[in-house]
């Protein structure tokens, strides 16, 4: 079992930045390929970051490459997400997700991660 806990969303402006944290409990975080999801209202759910277990391999879509950046400190059980140049059409609920399938890369398919966040909101107002 994986809980999740994500920090750090909020209201800035356009161009700002935020990082968002993702706290992790349990042993096995280190193990588990790692991912961030957002969903806008009235929009489906929709990938924004990824990142392979050690870490050495991550993936952003073209929708926030460049501006956003996935790391982990496994020592810490913490995920982030540097968020940069923030327009308003990132403003969505930001979650965390955790696959536990043990994989050495990482996955952008929702379906492939099991252990959620809560989530947290990011508004960017322009």
């Amino acid at each position: 079992q994986v809980q999740l806990v994500e920090s750090g969303g909020g209201l800035v402006r356009a161009g700002d930045s935020l990082r968002l944290s993702c706290a992790a409990s349990g042993r096995t975080f280190s193990a588990y390929p790692m991912g961030w999801f957002r969903q806008a209202p009235g929009k489906d759910r929709e990938f924004v970051a990824g990142i392979n277990w050690m870490g050495d391999s991550t993936y952003t879509p073209d929708s926030v490459k460049g501006r956003f950046t996935i790391s982990r400190d496994n020592a810490k059980n913490t995920l982030y997400l540097q968020m940069n140049s923030l327009k308003p059409e990132d403003t969505a609920v930001y979650y965390c997700a955790a696959d536990s399938r043990l994989t050495m890369g990482l996955t952008i398919r929702q379906s492939d991660y099991d252990y959620w966040g809560q989530g947290t909101q990011v508004t960017v107002s322009s």
